[in-house]
């Protein structure tokens, strides 16, 4: 019988510590495995909870951020910033209209609040649906009141279609009507860097590059903007002159009198607004507190001390009702917001492919029998624009009507995904038009001077790294350019006039790269009817024969989140993971790694000088016109 070696003192202490290491990482993992267990459990427990809507309850509509179609960033990213109390951001403009558009049938909704500090607009073809949508509450019945300590004249339009508006004593508003000023570069890019900035195009009203060869607006561009401009700004004092029982010379008036006006008033802004009856009355947050207290039920648990619900908890409650299964037909809408670039994009950019795929999956899907593409555009890439434009011809020759809702902006490139629907609506304030073709290319022989590098080399042509930003741009290399921007402009055309079945001469005649307000497009052929999203969904589920409203529904087709995504977005929304993010810096900092970033948005002009292969310049289809 062998007996058992006895291990040192030196060796026993090396073993037991060996021993105590692994008790204790085994406990570690243990009790954190317990931990996230808990974590999970608990969530599960204690997710996203719905408040009942009572009766006589105050919807409050506080937006804050930037009013878009499409939210341009996921679910968790939003959730988290949100329990981190980031303020800002974006609001859907159709999750806007929906709320409203429920609030004026639903029975236990008192009245409407429009709380418009942190609102901070749109563009005048979303803010008119927005407004019209208030009117429609108060059309109901309901009684609309909106507040704000301080408003600019996008938040009045809103403001304006209410009961009462009320203004803070120590607050401001003011109508100064519609601008827009851009920068130019020409001095200091070519006189002061060396950066010598070639521009090839077609139409003198193609104005979107001029900043990077001139000092300052073309007369052809000013005439163009100050066209439409005046179209949508006489619109703008129609649309607040009518629902604030006013005369809309008289206010266009007010604003040519300003200085002397304010001065009367003694400087007071606020005092200004009231004696021009554009607010009912002066009074503090506190004040239409307590007004709404009088006028609607206590809650003590309520901030300002009445019965509300938030935008939120109103949207969620209207979502509990959309969960089950929905066998009826299908109305798809796709929103194309963005610059259009080629490739994959993320949402709040029109991607060549990804849209393109969007409106594959619409095509495929025998649940959607009609599709709607919301188009709030610009333009960008010609090819890109193409690849989009023929998905909307393979949807039709599938036997699925389209129509084009334009939102703010369908412009140039944003044109071109648009012109071979069934038909196309826009808010007569909608910016539209632009049909015009151009390249940018930028030389930096020059620029490298300056510091004394140079360039040289061979090849076995005279054309072989011709198209090399390091070396003079030659006169036949910009003829080759023109040749290629100058079909991009007969493409555009001829495409614009067999979908509009005009000549194309008479297409040209309207083109040029000029910019129209939605009614001016109207009038000349480029728009079908004035109308937004409800008349471009009725006329593709009529053509479609699906029935009366409420025979078919309508879905947005995105991109969906991923499990990760809607696992995380849904712990995060919960109220014991806001809390645990909160107050937790570990959990920060965990979540903020693990949370998909969008990609970073290169310039617009970066993009446009990347090089492609097989292509000398890329043909862009955009419009620098937004308001």
């Amino acid at each position: 019988m062998n007996d058992t070696p006895r291990r040192g003192p030196i060796a026993r202490f090396f073993v037991g510590l060996w021993d105590a290491m692994n008790f204790t990482r085994r406990l570690i993992l243990n009790l954190l495995f317990f931990f996230l267990l808990f974590v999970f459990l608990m969530i599960l427990g204690a997710g996203p909870r719905t408040a009942p809507i009572l009766d006589r309850t105050t919807l409050v509509i506080a937006p804050e951020g930037n009013l878009v179609e499409q939210y341009s960033s996921d679910p968790l990213t939003r959730a988290l910033g949100k329990a981190l109390g980031e303020r800002g951001g974006e609001v859907q403009l159709r999750d806007l209209l929906r709320a409203l558009d429920a609030a004026a049938r639903d029975e236990r909704i008192e009245r409407v609040v429009l709380d418009l500090d942190k609102f901070e607009g749109g563009g005048m073809a979303s803010l008119r649906e927005v407004a019209e949508a208030v009117a429609r509450v108060k059309a109901a019945g309901k009684q609309v009141v909106a507040f704000g300590e301080a408003m600019d004249q996008k938040q009045y339009l809103l403001a304006a279609q209410a009961n009462e508006v009320y203004l803070d004593p120590m607050g401001s508003m003011l109508l100064e009507g519609l601008g827009r000023y851009r920068t130019y570069y020409r001095q200091g890019l070519q006189d002061k860097l060396g950066v010598d900035v070639h521009l090839f195009k077609v139409g003198e009203y193609k104005s979107a590059a001029e900043p990077y060869v001139l000092d300052a607006a073309s007369p052809e561009a000013k005439e163009a903007d100050l066209f439409w401009m005046n179209d949508v700004w006489q619109r703008y004092l129609g649309d607040v002159a009518k629902a604030r029982k006013l005369d809309a010379a008289a206010l266009a008036k007010g604003i040519d009198e300003m200085p002397a006006g304010i001065e009367g008033a003694q400087g007071d802004l606020a005092r200004f607004a009231l004696q021009n009856k554009l607010v009912d009355g002066l009074k503090t947050r506190e004040e239409v507190d307590d007004l709404l207290l009088k006028r609607g039920v206590a809650d003590e648990d309520a901030e300002g001390g009445f019965r509300q619900a938030s935008l939120d908890e109103y949207l969620a409650h209207l979502d509990n009702g959309l969960r089950a299964v929905d066998p009826r037909p299908q109305v798809a809408v796709i929103v194309a917001e963005g610059e259009i670039r080629g490739g994959e994009q993320p949402p709040g950019t029109v991607g060549g492919e990804s849209t393109a795929a969007l409106l594959r999956e619409a095509r495929e899907d025998e649940n959607v029998q009609a599709v709607v593409l919301r188009v709030d555009s610009p333009g960008g890439e010609v090819f890109a624009s193409e690849q989009i434009r023929r998905e909307i011809v393979g949807l039709k020759k599938a036997g699925k009507p389209v129509s084009v809702s334009m939102g703010d902006l369908a412009a140039s490139g944003g044109y071109w995904i648009s012109m071979d629907a069934d038909r196309i609506y826009a808010d007569p304030s909608t910016i539209t038009g632009s049909i015009g073709i151009f390249g940018l290319i930028p030389t930096i022989p020059r620029a490298l001077d300056k510091i004394g590098v140079h360039s040289d080399g061979v090849g076995t042509t005279r054309f072989a790294g011709a198209f090399d930003i390091t070396r003079p741009l030659q006169p036949e290399v910009g003829q080759v350019i023109q040749s290629v921007i100058d079909k991009g402009y007969r493409d555009f055309t001829g495409r614009v006039a067999t979908a509009r079945n005009k000549p194309v001469e008479q297409v040209d005649e309207i083109a040029r790269g000029r910019v129209w307000s939605g009614a001016q497009a109207k009038e000349r052929g480029l728009v079908d009817e004035l109308g937004g999203m409800q008349q471009a969904v009725e006329f593709v589920a009529a053509r479609a024969k699906l029935g009366k409203r409420g025979d078919y529904q309508v879905r947005y087709i995105e991109k969906q989140a991923t499990p990760f995504e809607r696992f995380f977005t849904g712990m995060v929304e919960s109220r014991i993971g806001a809390s645990w993010v909160q107050h937790s810096d570990v959990a920060r900092g965990l979540l903020a790694k693990a949370s998909p970033q969008a990609a970073a948005d290169l310039r617009f002009i970066e993009g446009t000088i990347t090089p492609t292969r097989g292509v000398p310049v890329k043909t862009l289809a955009y419009c620098f016109c937004g308001l």
